[in-house]
């Protein structure tokens, strides 16, 4: 039972000391990763001779099939098929030939501008820069500052 106690107090005066080194007063510095991101995905789309277009926000698509049936809006229920990898080709995720459906006013704002650029059936690339996306902090898997690609098929629009 003594030598219980005396780790127990050996632990709390450690934990102490450890956390007493920790400067919380300060906030951590936020990085802006939009010129680094931009110049990435330029590099990006020469390397893989892409026929990218950019939005006003910094997204870049690639249409390699608009499609023929109906265009989503921001709010728009949809089912996609997707794959999603950084820029060195490293996969983080991916739907399956089925795809999934979600909102586009429930995912990051790349995909809510991004998907709305296809058609039913239409299919192609987003190159999604960190601002799109998840922005300067690590989310799952994904690092704070990721370039994001997604192949992309909009197989429905499900209002």
């Amino acid at each position: 039972m003594k030598y219980s106690l005396l780790a127990l107090c050996f632990a709390f005066l450690v934990s102490c000391d450890l956390s007493s080194n920790i400067d919380n007063s300060e906030p951590q510095e936020e990085i802006d990763y939009t010129e680094q991101n931009e110049a990435d995905i330029a590099a990006y789309v020469i390397a893989n001779n892409l026929d990218a277009s950019r939005s006003e926000s910094g997204l870049y698509y690639v249409i390699d099939e608009l499609g023929t049936g109906e265009q989503p809006n921001g709010t728009s229920n949809v089912t996609v098929a997707y794959k999603g990898y950084y820029l060195n080709g490293t996969v983080f995720d991916e739907s399956g030939t089925n795809g999934v459906s979600f909102g586009l006013d429930r995912v990051i704002e790349g995909w809510t501008e991004g998907i709305a650029f296809f058609k039913e059936g239409g299919n192609g690339i987003l190159l999604v820069p960190a601002h799109l996306g998840y922005g300067n902090y690590d989310y799952s898997t994904i690092p704070g500052g990721s370039v994001l690609i997604f192949d992309i098929n909009l197989i429905s629009i499900n209002e």
